[in-house]
């Protein structure tokens, strides 16, 4: 979307309020009222409304009545909007005192809110991003994977090991290649030497393994690390027994250069359909190639999953 200077001023301007900072930080947490706004940040009702109001004319903030009173939340996803995405911007550098006491009052808040109602009841609806005893990702995902049977694995950039350590006990076999020899270590260190486990120092852009020698080939988040992506998912796809399938999990296509200077990658990501397409012409079936997942945290990457069997 293109901007005049005009509205690109009246974005900045708009942003550039430390009190209307802080309640769409206050927001992104928890959805609050009025009131509770008022009580958290100090600033009068007349203040908060007007910038609410502001905010709310600007689409970075929406409202919903829950039990007959409004409550504001922020609105702060849409990469095609000119006002969030540069939020998203100033958000990533944003690390405050103030605001991190902000969000404590704010967890108070709510929890006054529901004072009397059951833990489920007062998290209805993001149950996942609050603590509850033994329901952590981990604890779920091993479960879960109690459904699963693997044959021979291999796991394409596997770093130190964390998805290896998950899926080992369901497979034949289990190999983790890196380029890293530190991270290598760390690896063997988090499997102990685990009979399944096998370790391989190499660049995944020149992989020296024979044809068809796995069932299951995982690209979890290496594909970031390479220049040469469809290279990569081509050796893969070599890699695969007929039947066997390819797992990826990757960026989506981006704009934010934070990632390449944090996490040393070597390109911005690859969109659904530039994976489907790299997939498709390394003779793969593609099953699965879609957006998964956006992250709820500044700059909110989105994560596409593709998974593609070789043809039989």
């Amino acid at each position: 979307m293109q901007l005049t200077i005009d509205q690109s001023t009246l974005i900045c301007r708009l942003l550039a309020d430390a009190s209307r900072q802080r309640i769409l930080l206050l927001l992104e947490a928890e959805a609050l009222s009025v009131a509770e706004i008022t009580k958290i940040t100090q600033l009068s009702q007349g203040r908060v409304s007007t910038h609410l109001s502001r905010l709310r004319s600007a689409g970075l903030v929406t409202d919903e009545r829950i039990q007959n009173v409004r409550h504001f939340r922020a609105n702060v996803l849409d990469d095609e909007d000119p006002a969030a995405r540069l939020w998203q911007t100033l958000r990533a550098r944003i690390d405050d005192q103030l605001a991190e006491m902000d969000r404590e009052r704010a967890r108070e808040a709510v929890r006054r809110r529901h004072a009397g109602a059951s833990w489920a009841e007062t998290v209805a609806g993001r149950m996942e991003r609050h603590y509850s005893p033994g329901r952590g990702w981990e604890a779920n995902a091993r479960a879960l994977l109690s459904l699963v049977q693997l044959g021979d694995v291999l796991d394409i950039g596997s770093g130190d090991g964390v998805v290896p350590e998950l899926l080992i006990d369901r497979t034949r076999s289990m190999t983790c290649v890196d380029i890293s020899p530190a991270v290598l270590k760390a690896a063997r260190a988090r499997l102990h030497d685990d009979p399944r486990a096998r370790f391989l120092q190499a660049d995944m852009n020149a992989l020296p393994l024979a044809a068809e020698s796995f069932d299951q080939v995982l690209l979890m988040h290496a594909l970031t690390y390479t220049r040469t992506p469809r290279r990569v998912i081509n050796s893969a796809s070599r890699l695969l027994r007929p039947g066997g399938t390819l797992l990826i999990a990757t960026l989506d296509a981006h704009n934010h250069s934070l990632a390449e200077e944090s996490f040393d990658h070597l390109n911005r990501g690859m969109s659904p359909h530039d994976l489907h397409d790299a997939l498709q012409s390394a003779q793969l079936n593609v099953g699965w190639c879609d957006v998964a997942c956006q992250e709820g945290r500044p700059p909110y990457f989105k994560v596409v999953v593709a998974r593609a069997e070789k043809p039989r």
